[in-house]
């Protein structure tokens, strides 16, 4: 004899057409830009864009500076929170340096000027010590 299951009487609720219809529009909107994002992240940085020849030359150099960073930094954990620290944050302080170059050949503000030189200053000094760091655990 098979057991019975004890069931119980659920009451249903009329959904308007309105509110699924938006329901709907809603959820495929949220499809649409999820897909957009993840074509975007395969793709490379999310809202990095490709120079153009129309772009202005420091944006090119921008662009280049960005994508040869975001290159860079794809290193492989080590699972050492230590190295995995200076390792990514070499080439990210990397980037910095060469957006700071870019600045320097054409920013035309005196501020923007002594704010990218000591970027370079900075995180040269902060590359040179990290690398340190590394070589002295032979890394």
């Amino acid at each position: 004899m098979t057991p019975t299951i004890p069931t119980r009487t659920i009451p249903t609720r009329t959904i308007p057409t309105r509110t699924i219809l938006t329901l709907a529009a809603l959820l495929s909107a949220t499809v649409l830009a999820g897909s957009a994002a993840a074509q975007e992240m395969h793709h490379g940085h999310p809202g990095m864009k490709t120079a153009t020849m129309g772009d202005a030359p420091s944006t090119r150099a921008f662009k280049a500076a960005d994508a040869a960073m975001m290159r860079d930094m794809a290193v492989p954990y080590s699972g050492d929170a230590d190295i995995d620290f200076r390792t990514h944050m070499i080439p990210h302080h990397q980037g910095a340096v060469a957006m700071a170059k870019v600045a320097l050949a054409h920013a035309k503000d005196p501020e923007t000027k002594a704010m990218a030189q000591a970027i370079i200053d900075d995180q040269e000094k902060e590359i040179g010590q990290m690398k340190a760091w590394l070589q002295a655990r032979g890394r």
